[in-house]
């Protein structure tokens, strides 16, 4: 296939204009232009099979892959025609649950004091004078300097100021990830380096933290089934669309499969 000129391609005599995959390309962004097509065809031609398909089944009147994007749940309907995905059994789960048990906890709980000095993440010379002014903080109240309650009132932009910069208790999933990621990770007392966010730089004190329980079988069944159901049922569709792209005709492009292309 050249892409510098690109052809149209023909897949079981239906031919995917080389206009639709400049417009495409748009949808699929790469390393270089050459893969980004590249991807945008593969893209064009499972859409293609997947109309012909449709329309061979009598699902629409005529192959249109528009039409597949304006109603998604024409590929659904096909999908239930043609593919087979077991359900998980309650064995499976167990044996699942079994073998993954770090999973299956409740949510570790930190208690934490802050104090936000806020910085825009485009205004690089603001952000190092805050992590300057942060450093110098935490050296403060290392040498007990100033109390972190005053600190934290006198400096702080985070509305926690008035109760001395107490979060509270936090589980995973209440604050930003790069905040929680360092937080969580931290020992008992004063952080000794600030946290960056994409707010700016946070003093932290650790005040207390409990350690996630193991959450017993009961409480998680019906996860575990859903997330085994859901991997069943996208490893189908792969190999559905793996044996659509072998069983066609393909002219002016040669298709490598790939697994991950084929789920998107």
């Amino acid at each position: 296939m050249s892409l510098t000129n690109t052809p149209d391609i023909l897949v079981n005599g239906n031919a995917i204009p080389a206009s639709a995959i400049d417009a495409e390309v748009q949808y699929h962004p790469a390393e270089s232009r050459r893969q980004a097509m590249v991807q945008a065809a593969q893209s064009l031609i499972i859409a293609e099979l997947i109309a012909q398909k449709a329309q061979e089944k009598g699902l629409t009147e005529q192959v249109d892959r528009e039409l597949l994007e304006k109603d998604p749940a024409l590929i659904d309907s096909l999908f239930d025609q043609e593919i087979y995905a077991p359900e998980a059994t309650e064995h499976e789960c167990k044996r699942y649950f079994e073998a993954n048990p770090e999973q299956f906890t409740s949510s570790p709980l930190v208690e934490t004091n802050h104090i936000l000095l806020a910085a825009d993440p485009k205004d690089l010379e603001h952000r190092a004078e805050m992590l300057a002014i942060a450093e110098q903080l935490i050296e403060q109240l290392k040498t007990r300097e100033i109390g972190f309650t005053e600190a934290a009132r006198k400096y702080s932009v985070c509305p926690s100021k008035e109760q001395g910069g107490s979060l509270g208790q936090l589980s995973t999933g209440q604050t930003v990830s790069e905040f929680e990621r360092q937080v969580f990770a931290a020992d008992l007392g004063l952080m000794s380096t600030p946290v960056e966010s994409r707010f700016g730089y946070h003093i932290v004190e650790v005040i207390r933290k409990i350690e996630g329980k193991p959450l017993t079988y009961d409480l998680v069944e019906d996860k575990i089934q859903k997330y085994l159901n859901d991997k069943v049922h996208r490893k189908a569709i792969s190999q559905y669309l793996h044996r659509l792209v072998s069983e066609a005709e393909i002219k002016g492009f040669e298709f490598n499969i790939d697994e991950s292309m084929l789920m998107q």
